[in-house]
């Protein structure tokens, strides 16, 4: 099917991608599945930058649910969708029933009457899990709690860009055990590297995440000592100690945190040709250093337009 589609427009012929009828954990997919998106990607980005129309969703529309509010997010979807020759419609918490209690299996079967497919950012993993099992629809899962899926494949992407490939490589976390680790560990066990995490006492990972990736042989160190996960490492990675909805708990995250800091003296023990992702927004001189998100090491930028790069894949394979 992807062949089909894709031909029209003169990009490479792949085999169909037998992908799932929705995007909400990188689990639900094979290391192929996941590596043919990569390849679509790339082809997508390629006649994005060269200004060829790639229209291969025109007439389509995406519904984008938003119960957390977003930068990266909403704009990658909603221009991605307008690059792709369809429509994001931006719905916010407030401007839809379900902010004032309607069920979400009744909002999700109505939207699958209206759209093509619906992405949610929102707070518990449940939320996205049940929308889909009601919708007629792909559903998307634009971060939860437990999971950012489209963040992870736009970070593996870039490393592939920067590196030639994720095979290979040592890859560490540094900072709170939250849905971009648990992401980062679904992701080693799918393709086979070795993810050292970082976290302080109190601030692991899912234990349900890593009793899957342990059970499928995932490569993972975890520790309490930043410069241990980082010590030539090949890919660095952090994210915000207080993330949406931690707001209070700011004060005791930062006491808890002293010492997390992905600076240059953390950076200076990786492998000397390093590279340092963020999901962004960063909070400099918290858990990354100015001096580090803004030198040689960093691809945070490449990063985030890598957002708009992949979910277009996401889009393309999932509303054909």
């Amino acid at each position: 099917m992807i062949a089909r589609i894709l031909g029209e427009y003169e990009i490479r012929p792949y085999k169909d991608i037998p992908m799932e009828k929705d995007f909400l954990a990188l689990s639900q997919y094979s290391r192929q599945e996941l590596d043919d998106l990569f390849i679509l990607t790339r082809d997508l980005k390629e006649k994005q930058r060269s200004g060829i129309p790639h229209h291969l969703l025109a007439g389509k529309t995406l519904a984008m649910i938003f119960e957390k509010s977003s930068t990266r997010t909403r704009i990658s979807f909603e221009v991605g969708m307008f690059q792709l020759g369809g429509h994001g419609l931006f719905i916010s918490n407030k401007d839809s029933q379900m902010g004032r209690g309607e069920p979400i299996k009744d909002t999700a079967r109505v939207m699958a009457r209206y759209c093509d497919g619906v992405m949610i950012r929102t707070f518990g993993q449940e939320i996205v899990d049940e929308f889909a099992r009601y919708a007629s629809v792909p559903v998307i899962n634009g971060l939860t709690d437990l999971f950012h899926p489209c963040q992870i494949m736009a970070d593996l992407f870039t490393v592939i860009e920067h590196k030639g490939g994720y095979e290979g490589l040592t890859y560490a976390w540094v900072g709170d055990g939250n849905n971009m680790a648990n992401t980062w560990i679904e992701a080693a066990a799918i393709f086979g590297f070795e993810l050292r995490l970082a976290c302080p006492k109190g601030y692991e990972p899912d234990a349900g995440v890593l009793r899957w990736a342990a059970d499928k042989g995932a490569k993972l160190v975890l520790t309490t000592d930043p410069r241990e996960a980082v010590a030539g490492a090949h890919v660095l990675n952090t994210d915000v100690w207080a993330s949406m909805g931690q707001e209070a708990e700011q004060q005791s995250r930062a006491k808890a945190f002293a010492g997390y800091c992905l600076d240059e003296t953390l950076v200076g023990l990786a492998a000397a040709d390093a590279i340092v992702l963020h999901c962004l927004p960063a909070h400099r001189g918290e858990e990354i250093s100015d001096g580090v998100i803004e030198g040689k090491h960093s691809v945070v930028w490449d990063e985030a337009e890598n957002r708009l790069h992949v979910q277009k894949a996401i889009m393309a394979t999932l509303l054909k």
